[in-house]
């Protein structure tokens, strides 16, 4: 994650607009609740930024093989930002490793996530989206002519298995969404850029799901 003073995502941008009815703001997210001065402009963070004015503060998050040309994303998000504004990244390294060699190779309870996450990995570069983004967020902030900029690792485990009580909730939760996207990351990649068959890839998935849930592996990757 990186973060620095005087950046975008995917996500809708949101702005002021003293106009705007709650009903027109609805219309977007389905939910009532959205204040009657805020509105959400939902467009492609890769194209270059139309907007009309400038952002006291710009955040993006989660983006890991999803951006092409991170050095010009980065760049457009220092163009949009205020002077003395604020802008924010929070990214993934999504290369899965263990401290303790509970995810080498040698481990057969590990190889299906070994494989699984190499082949992943190697997939989205071949599609010309990096797959960890987030240890190189602080060079390319500095590189667009952001200032004080500053960058901090958190390391994510997967799983129940650490003996901190808080890295053991967080754990059990980065398990839950990792299996409930687990599908949503692969096929496409697996089956259009590497082509393997759909029933290759459930059978490989079926087995990643349950050496993930094995509290002999510990495995995490870095935010």
């Amino acid at each position: 994650m990186a973060a620095a003073a005087p950046s975008t995502g995917n996500e809708p941008v949101i702005e002021a607009d003293p106009e705007l009815t709650n009903e027109e703001s609805d219309s977007t997210l389905g939910d009532d609740v959205i204040p009657p001065n805020v509105k959400f402009e939902v467009d492609d963070c890769e194209e270059p930024w139309t907007f009309q004015e400038k952002f006291d503060v710009v955040h993006a998050r989660y983006l890991a093989a999803a951006v092409k040309d991170w050095p010009r994303l980065t760049a457009q998000a220092f163009q949009f930002t205020k002077p003395g504004g604020y802008t924010e990244f929070q990214d993934y390294d999504l290369e899965y490793y263990s401290e303790d060699g509970t995810l080498g190779e040698e481990r057969p309870n590990a190889v299906p996530i070994s494989k699984w996450i190499t082949t992943l990995l190697q997939a989205s570069r071949d599609f010309q989206r990096d797959p960890c983004p987030g240890p190189k967020l602080e060079g390319w902030m500095r590189d667009a002519g952001f200032a004080d900029v500053q960058a901090t690792r958190y390391k994510i485990p997967i799983g129940p298995w650490p003996k901190d009580k808080h890295l053991k909730t967080v754990g059990a939760w980065n398990l839950v969404q990792i299996e409930e996207g687990l599908e949503a990351f692969t096929l496409r990649l697996f089956t259009q850029t590497l082509g393997w068959r759909t029933e290759e890839v459930q059978v490989l998935l079926a087995d990643v799901r349950k050496n993930l849930r094995d509290p002999k592996v510990h495995a995490q990757f870095d935010l």
